[in-house]
């Protein structure tokens, strides 16, 4: 009995030892389970944008992380101003940000230079949720090129009430008179091309690109309407000019008005407190008639790089930045103008004074797509021209020469 239980215990050892080694076979290993979780796919993107946007930014990004945890993303940032984009990416763009803020006025230029990806996803969502303005701000030929992320990039009128009234600052010529009769200025910088132009398109002149050169007729008659305004508005003993430290630095004592934009209204409202007010650019003599101050209508806009590996994910990233949520986060924290409709539609949004009034002047508002590079130093010049009162020439002949400097060739 002894001998059979031990031949019995062999026989089992060894049957033991076969289907041992037999699961070690790769042809009877079992597949593995279908819940076993596949790898994921590893994304790798860059992203640019200013200074003030970098905790707003990780923020966004980390939800949009959270949103999509299909993939694995590693999103790294660099701090590149709106202002700045175009040149950065220009110096390397093989190296540069996958996202990336820039400045509408420069759509052209990098569409031209092949550097932003067509937007080819959900695009009839993302113009149908932005304002007109700036979906025309980020397209080129009718295509798409980038998300409209901001509409505040403009410049309106800001005054004191104590010295201005608000049927006062409806009139250039009304508010020159109440601060001079106040002892005060009205503060435009004129000899800025940028805010300038506001006289040139109040006056009904029109400017385009055609075939990347400056079209404009400045110098045409009612080009030269404008500049004669211009003459008439530097000349008055209550014209100040200057940068924004003279404008910020001065509202509430020698300034009683001054046109800029949301970016100093902090500083703007701690020196009016009470105060306070803001408004559309206002009419100006034009001739024998008053006609309504232009403007060009800023927008910040986010591209993707026309060279990036990941370009569903890349315009993934892009879209969720500027989508209403992260919109109506960027005005909460920054105050800054959404171009999404229904946050720009928002009780919070209408009850700011500063976006209020670049609401209305949007309305005169031209977007500053159409503005070629050789614009800003002629028109420039000629605005330092008027500023110190140099009338060696007539204003006639000053425009001839600015508008020959903005339209010769390359």
């Amino acid at each position: 009995m002894k001998k059979l239980i031990a031949s019995v215990l062999c026989i089992a050892m060894i049957a033991a030892t076969m289907v041992g080694c037999a699961s070690k076979d790769p042809a009877t290993t079992p597949t593995p389970s279908k819940d076993t979780p596949a790898k994921k796919e590893t994304v790798t993107l860059k992203v640019w944008g200013p200074q003030d946007e970098q905790t707003l930014l990780t923020e966004m990004v980390e939800s949009f992380k959270k949103a999509n945890p299909d993939k694995t993303y590693d999103i790294t940032f660099g701090i590149v101003a709106e202002g700045d984009a175009q040149t950065k990416y220009s110096e390397d763009p093989a190296a540069a940000a996958d996202v990336f803020m820039f400045e509408n006025g420069q759509t052209n230029t990098l569409v031209n230079a092949g550097a932003l990806y067509e937007v080819t996803k959900n695009k009839e969502a993302i113009i149908a949720a932005n304002s007109p303005g700036s979906v025309g701000a980020a397209s080129v030929a009718d295509k798409l090129y980038a998300y409209p992320m901001t509409a505040d990039n403009g410049y309106f009128m800001y005054y004191d009430k104590s010295v201005i009234s608000d049927e006062e600052a409806k009139s250039l010529d009304a508010m020159l008179a109440a601060s001079d009769k106040a002892g005060k200025k009205v503060f435009f910088d004129i000899s800025n091309g940028w805010y300038i132009a506001s006289f040139f398109l109040g006056a009904g002149c029109t400017m385009s690109l055609e075939d990347g050169k400056q079209v404009l007729d400045f110098n045409g008659d009612k080009g030269v309407a404008a500049g004669e305004a211009i003459k008439a508005f530097t000349a008055n003993k209550a014209f100040l000019t200057g940068d924004d430290a003279i404008l910020t630095g001065g509202m509430g004592g020698t300034i009683a008005a001054g046109v800029t934009g949301t970016w100093n209204s902090a500083a703007i409202k701690e020196k009016l407190g009470a105060n306070f007010a803001a408004t559309k650019l206002p009419t100006f003599t034009l001739g024998d008639k008053q006609a309504q101050l232009g403007s060009f209508a800023g927008y910040k806009l986010v591209g993707v790089n026309a060279l990036t590996k990941f370009p569903v994910d890349a315009m993934n990233l892009a879209e969720w930045l500027t989508n209403e949520e992260n919109q109506s986060k960027r005005f909460a924290t920054r105050e800054i103008g959404p171009s999404n409709i229904k946050v720009a539609e928002s009780d919070a949004v209408k009850a700011n004074i500063p976006l209020s009034a670049l609401a209305l002047q949007s309305q005169f508002a031209t977007p500053q797509n159409n503005v070629s590079s050789k614009y800003w130093d002629p028109a420039e010049a000629f605005g330092t021209a008027m500023e110190v009162k140099d009338y060696s020439k007539s204003i006639k002949e000053q425009l001839d020469a600015m508008v020959a400097q903005i339209s010769a060739a390359e």
